[in-house]
């Protein structure tokens, strides 16, 4: 009877085994079929199935050594999904269902706009990388507001909203001051977007006085809120100069930021690139992108002297990816152009190896490898 019970045992092992085994193949599939279609349309087809349940979830994993808490929130895991995905905030529930830790929506911009023409996202299959020239396509804060309304109604997890500047604007400062006292009722983070490389002039409110100008109005538009008062973030680019860096952290640390992502794609073009869309203009993420992001993350945790936490963000693809952004300095990380290769179950793989890790070289929690290259 014992034996009987054992295999028995075994068998429900064997059996949940096989159909973990099965949804992972599924959504592996999923995403080799998604890459047979032009970009734009298998990211329109990869939203939609999201929103409306298409994809198998993968078998979830959770791990206490991958929890963390950050400005008074509870992250199952560090893993995020990055803004740009999920634009106009239609998914964000089938992205948590894949097993982020935290999903990041937008970027949204105040009045609906389409973008830059097309074509405007490349594949780099050789270079498993992508290029973007989008230039915030957004159906505006109106329809944005109330599908993250929505989203938040259920209760799945954190999400955050990324907030943009329409195309010529006259007023950047008034597009993210009418942003965050929209928004801030509603997300679990605001981050100020004044890094995307597509949009033009954009850039420019990266240099110290204007960076202090346009998030020191989304601060006294934050401090006006009755209730909920999310955490405002700032997302930089990697391709700032050390004397950049050195004013973002100041104005970081002085205005009173919460956060810091590190960082959106970059222009630069590196010599490794093997694809025959590498010169296309626009934003290259991928694999590419790892080293001068991780760069301008540790350097920021340097110049903050560990005060603030440092979203990672940047080529990340596997676990030894993610350990490395976060002993540079990140609290957490973020990604998107990996799932695009990848494939959905590819957060589980990274949640697996990074647990792995952490316990392998003797962290108790992510908080606690956190900044340990700098120690």
């Amino acid at each position: 009877m014992f034996s009987a019970g054992l295999d028995s045992a075994a068998r429900r092992a064997s059996g949940t085994a096989g159909r973990a085994g099965l949804r992972i193949d599924l959504l592996r599939l999923g995403a080799d079929l998604l890459r047979c279609l032009p970009p734009n349309m298998a990211h329109k087809a990869a939203v939609k199935a999201l929103r409306f349940g298409l994809l198998p979830p993968p078998p979830a994993f959770e791990d206490d050594v991958l929890k963390s808490r950050l400005w008074g929130m509870d992250f199952a895991n560090p893993i995020g999904m990055a803004a740009g995905f999920d634009k106009n905030a239609e998914a964000a529930n089938g992205l948590l269902g894949l097993g982020f830790g935290f999903v990041e929506v937008g970027t949204v911009t105040p009045d609906p706009q389409m973008g830059n023409p097309q074509p405007n996202l490349f594949r780099l299959e050789e270079d498993q990388a992508i290029i973007n020239r989008l230039g915030f396509p957004s159906e505006g804060l109106a329809v944005f507001a109330r599908n993250l309304a929505r989203q938040k109604s259920r209760g799945a997890g954190i999400i955050g909203a990324n907030l943009g500047i329409n195309t010529g604007t006259k007023d950047p400062v008034a597009d993210i001051v009418k942003l965050t006292a929209t928004l801030g009722p509603i997300a679990d983070y605001l981050v100020v977007n004044v890094s995307c490389p597509n949009t033009p002039g954009l850039v420019q409110w990266q240099t110290a006085d204007r960076l202090a100008e346009i998030v020191g109005a989304a601060r006294d538009t934050l401090a006006s809120l009755a209730g909920h008062r999310p955490p405002l973030l700032v997302k930089i680019a990697p391709d700032l100069s050390d004397d950049d860096l050195a004013a973002v952290a100041d104005v970081a640390l002085s205005v009173g930021v919460d956060g810091l992502i590190a960082a959106n794609t970059t222009i630069a073009r590196p010599a490794l690139l093997r694809s025959a869309s590498a010169p296309e203009a626009g934003g290259l993420s991928g694999p590419a992108l790892f080293e001068p992001a991780t760069r301008v993350l540790s350097e920021l945790y340097r110049l903050t002297g560990g005060a603030l936490p440092i979203i990672g963000c940047g080529g990340v693809a596997s676990g030894a990816d993610a350990y490395a952004k976060i002993r540079a300095g990140a609290s957490l990380v973020q990604l998107y152009t990996a799932l695009i290769y990848g494939g959905p179950g590819l957060v589980r793989e990274i949640k697996q190896s990074l647990a792995a890790t952490l316990r392998a070289d003797g962290f108790l929690s992510v908080a606690d490898a956190v900044g340990a290259d700098h120690r």
